[in-house]
């Protein structure tokens, strides 16, 4: 039986670029995001490819939401063998002298919370199917990152906890977990740095399509192999 994905963050950048891969491995892709038209975009690009893929709507800090994207994937292909979690959010403030709780609340909200929201509505059918979570963290999820800001690198060092606990916890049912790292990526995210890099800055960053490919081999991997962390960066990276 064809293999089921859910990916949130899946409308652009690297949850889209997984998505993408995923399904050209085979696998059934369900893509969430916020927003309608980019969903359609990917999907578009999936199908096009010969793959399948569903499109379900999802604010990723409404923890209804969750459970109802959750149901429609499970009801639509009637089982789920992965998670790729990639939606994010960070700001242009940053530091303690100039952030704003709120926003370092809705921060943490979106790249942690929902983060655990999504993999413990998830367990019951990656339990039954020995599935394999990727959650695409930070290069500050993994090293102190000063620039990244304080909510983002604490929201982002938390991941790795997530992934230990899961793996300690889950693996007497085959549930497996991948914190994984990306450096500087070429995306869309780049304009919630402070400092937007230019395309000569750009153009030395990795891709989505690597981190895609970082993704799909931890997907891929055997069942009896778990890939714990990967950090995958960019040469120019200092």
């Amino acid at each position: 039986m064809e293999k089921v994905l859910w990916v949130t963050g899946g409308g652009s950048g690297m949850g889209a670029a997984a998505a993408r891969h995923a399904a050209g491995q085979g696998w059934r892709v369900a893509i969430s995001g916020r927003r309608e038209d980019a969903l359609a975009e990917v999907a578009a690009a999936i199908t096009d490819a010969g793959g399948e893929v569903l499109t379900v709507p999802l604010d990723v800090t409404d923890p209804e939401q969750i459970k109802t994207a959750h149901e429609q994937v499970v009801q639509h292909w009637g089982r789920l063998d992965g998670l790729v979690l990639s939606a994010g959010l960070n700001s242009p403030r940053r530091a303690w002298a100039d952030q704003d709780m709120d926003e370092f609340a809705r921060i943490v909200d979106t790249n942690l919370l929902a983060v655990a929201r999504v993999i413990d509505v998830s367990l019951p059918e990656l339990r039954r199917s020995g599935g394999v979570v990727v959650i695409i963290s930070s290069y500050a999820g993994w090293q102190v990152s000063p620039l990244a800001g304080v909510a983002y690198s604490a929201s982002k060092t938390a991941l790795a906890s997530v992934a230990i606990s899961l793996n300690k916890q889950e693996a007497e049912h085959g549930v497996r977990a991948c914190h994984l790292c990306p450096g500087d990526v070429a995306t869309d995210f780049l304009q919630q740095r402070p400092n937007v890099p230019d395309e000569a800055a750009r153009a030395v960053m990795l891709t989505p399509d690597d981190v895609g490919r970082a993704v799909g081999f931890v997907l891929d991997s055997p069942s009896h192999v778990r890939i714990d962390e990967v950090v995958i960066s960019p040469v120019a990276q200092t």
